[in-house]
This record gives C-alpha cells, structure tokens and sequence, in this order.
C-alpha cells in the first residue's frame, strides 16, 4: 500500500467531517433566509451556539456511519459514480437514524426542513470534495508519479496482453509495468526488482504455471513485500481477496492485516504508547543510566545493528557488556571487528542456541549491572525511542542482527515483512528459551492474524514474562 494512498485515505476523514459541518451550516442559514421564513415560519428557536453543539455531535455520527459503509477504504482511483452512490446511501442512512430518533423525543430537535436539506447539502458538499481530493491525488500520480505501483507480469497468454494494453492506454488507473516475463523466473524477476523496484506482480496465465511455482512465486513476493495476485487456478488461501481487475477475476495474497488503516492504526498506538513508555519508565531509564556509568563508564546506550523491514537500523540499548566488546556506530570500524571475531568465537564454543540465532552460556563479556538488567529486559528500554523513531513497533518479531539474518532460510524471511517490535509473541511465550523455528512460526501467526487487540493483550502479558525464570 504507497503512503500516498494512506495519506489521502486518512485525509478524508477531517475534510468529510468539515464538509458535514459546513452542509449543516448552510441548513440553518437557508432555513433562516428571508425567502424561506415567508414561505413556512420558523417553528424552532435555536441560538447559534446550541445548533452548532448538535451540528458538531452529528457530523461526528455521519463520520462513523461513513467508515461503516465502507468508505474510508483505502484504494486509489475510485469513480466518481459510485462514491457518489456510496455518499449519497450513508447519508441517507444516517438520515434516517436521526428521524427516527427525533420521533422518540421531538424535543431534541425538529425542523424537518433543516434535517432534509441538510442531507442534501451534505451529499453535494461531501461529494465535492471527494472529487477535488481525487483529482488531485490523480494530478500526483500522472504528472508527478507519486503514488504509482510498479507492476510486473508474470505469464505470456492474452489475459497478460490485456492487461499490458488497458494500462498503456488508461494512466489514471496507477500502474507503470516496469517488467514482463514469460514464465516463472526468479532470477529476473530479482533483476527488476533490483534496478526498477516492483509493488506488485501478477500471475496472468491461469492453468499454465504449476502449482508449485505459483506457491514460490507468493512466498517469494511475501518475503520481498510484493503485493501478489493472480488469475484464479487450483491454490486457495485464507488470506485472500477476490477482486476484479481490468473485466478479470483476481485473487490476492494477504501477508497481513497491517496494510491500509491496519497500519495507520497501528502507528498511532506505537506513538501513544511509546511516549507514554517514555514518561512512565523515565525514572528506571534515569537510575540505570547512573548504574552503568558508575559500574563501566560509557558508552551508556549503544547502537546495536539490527535488520527490520527495511534493511539494517540502530537499535537502542543499555549497554550490559563491557566496553571492549560491545559494537556498533559509536566504535571504530577496528573496534568492531574485533568485537565481532570475539563474539563469532564465543557462539563456535559457548552458543545453546540451534539454527540461525544464538545465545551465549556464561557469556563473559557481561558486567555485573548488566547481568541484572539484560534479566529483566531493562536493557531495552530504550528501544521505545526506536518506536517513536518510526523503525520499531511496540509489538511484532524481535529484530535480529546481521549476522543472524544471514543464516536466515527463506521461509525465515517472513518475520522481516513488518516492523519488528520491542515485544511480540515470541516473548511472552518463552522469551528467548524458544526454538528459533517456534519463534518464527508465533511471528508468522502475529503477521498473519494481527489486530490492536492482539497487540494489547501481547503488553499486558509481557510485564508477567519478564520475571519468569530463563533456563540459561
């Protein structure tokens, strides 16, 4: 999903509430004029102050009946018909609730004129700005690119050729093919990626790309962070969306729940969340930093380097390890090497850990503050500054480090599709006494099944972890 799309889709949400205060405006002007009052007095005194507390509360009503209709949907290039239809039937829903309420109590309010006229006011006024949003979203995308989705086609049949023709011909649909390839080939299909970036591919030749091929080829784009779709054939999956694209049935891949408002949401809980960590951990952050300085010098926090969702960052931690072997930008590239060698000496000899992640027994390199905070997770409490950075989540899998994720096999891969968090379900089911192959499946679930209420009850269980007994 581009930021654009998500930027315009979370605009619409003030401009529509805007627009529904301003029909409610016009209401009460127009029943006011002196062209109206002659015709049929007003019946109903309301001062200005007490129309615009009703006006404020209902616009807010009609927002939330809007989101229910479905028209906060985050999608590209809608025609203007059927918003129109999709306004136009929200608001005369929401009409009707509010009729229906005034028949229940009539002292409410109860000028019919401005309810009707309202509610078409309304439908004009909300109906405008959606045009002019979408024309101007359109103006980015055809003359600036903005918000563009780079398309690759996977297939040589005359569904391809269809679709290579519709988009040559029609730009506003928002797609540049930036590739074609006959069959499934992964080397070039990495090649494209490489030197043009791919958002999404579709696989176009129903019945002529075997089964297995299409299930690497949609592991493949899970992994890369390709949205992939294809033309109906034998696979299904649970995590999927039938569409129609071009006049033909589409089926697209679900990596997760965490596109379109899924990740607006969850960014603005990471931010509530994190500067609320921030405040409420202030005095443990405060007497820690003192400890270790005291018990080590610095540096205090290091940089450690991680890999997320896109590529390495600087995660931030309290420094439990001795100076000398710990690395990360604030060292000197020799520095870093040897701690690095030190390190790829103690897993060889000392790591309990099997496959691509290890943990050191009786691992030398810790201070004596450090042995206590690194027990009870202290060391990363730093890391909600990661999340109000923006390259870490509150919840979501741990973030490796490089030398980890190269071991990775390609199903590993999967955990790097979303930001990786400070806690996830790895942690609150066993910390890091997991398998490394049970961490990466509770990951996977989380990818696949998140919600805020996944996310939540996640925190609430990961304070009671933190003081269950590690094995090492």
């Amino acid at each position: 999903m581009k930021k654009s799309e998500l930027f315009f889709s979370a605009l619409q949400i003030p401009v529509d509430y805007a627009m529904l205060v301003l029909a409610g405006i016009a209401a009460f002007m127009l029943r006011g004029s002196e062209s109206i009052t002659g015709l049929k007095p007003v019946l109903y005194e309301f001062s200005v102050r007490e129309y615009m507390q009703i006006i404020l509360i209902v616009a807010a009503f009609f927002v939330v009946v809007f989101a229910i209709e479905g028209l906060y949907v985050v999608k590209s290039n809608r025609k203007f018909s059927k918003s129109f239809y999709r306004v136009s039937r929200a608001v005369v829903i929401g009409l009707m609730i509010i009729i229906v309420g005034i028949f229940i109590d009539r002292d409410w309010y109860s000028s019919r004129f401005v309810i009707m006229a309202g509610g078409v006011f309304a439908i004009v006024f909300v109906s405008l700005a959606r045009i002019s949003l979408g024309y101007f979203q359109r103006y980015l995308l055809m003359k600036k690119g903005i918000g563009i989705h780079r398309l690759v086609l996977v297939g040589s049949n005359g569904v391809c050729e269809l679709f290579r023709k519709q988009i040559s011909r029609n730009k506003f649909l928002g797609y540049k093919i930036v590739g074609v390839v006959e069959s499934v080939d992964f080397e070039e299909i990495k090649k494209i990626k490489k030197n043009r970036g791919i958002d999404e591919l579709i696989a176009c030749s129903p019945g002529k790309i075997k089964k297995d091929e299409l299930h690497n080829l949609k592991e493949y784009c899970i992994r890369s962070r390709v949205s992939f779709k294809y033309v109906p054939t034998l696979i299904e999956t649970t995590n999927s969306d039938i569409q129609m694209f071009l006049g033909e049935p589409l089926i697209e891949i679900k990596n997760t729940p965490l596109d379109g408002w899924g990740k607006i949401i969850k960014r603005f809980f990471d931010l509530v969340g994190s500067f609320i960590g921030i405040i409420l951990f202030s005095p443990i952050m405060l007497i820690t930093a003192i400890v270790t300085w005291i018990d080590s010098g610095r540096p205090i926090v290091y940089f450690n380097p991680r890999i997320g969702h896109k590529g390495e960052f600087d995660l931030y931690k309290f420094r439990y390890m001795k100076p000398e072997y710990s690395y990360g930008k604030q060292f000197s590239d020799e520095h870093n090497e040897k701690a690095i060698k030190y390190l790829e000496k103690l897993i060889r000899n000392q790591s309990i850990k099997k496959g691509p992640i290890y943990k050191i027994k009786d691992d030398p390199r810790k201070t004596k503050v450090g042995k206590f905070i690194e027990k009870f997770s202290i060391d990363e409490l730093p890391q909600f500054f990661n999340v109000l950075k923006g390259n870490m989540s509150l919840v979501g899998p741990r973030p490796h480090q490089p030398i980890e994720v190269d071991k990775y096999r390609d199903h590993h891969r999967r955990v790097l599709t979303i930001k990786p968090g400070i806690t996830g379900m790895a942690q609150i089911s066993g910390r890091s006494d997991l398998d490394f192959e049970d961490e990466v499946r509770l990951d996977t679930y989380y990818i696949e099944n998140w919600s805020l209420w996944m996310d939540i009850k996640i925190i609430l269980k990961t304070i009671p972890s933190l003081f269950r007994k590690r094995k090492n």
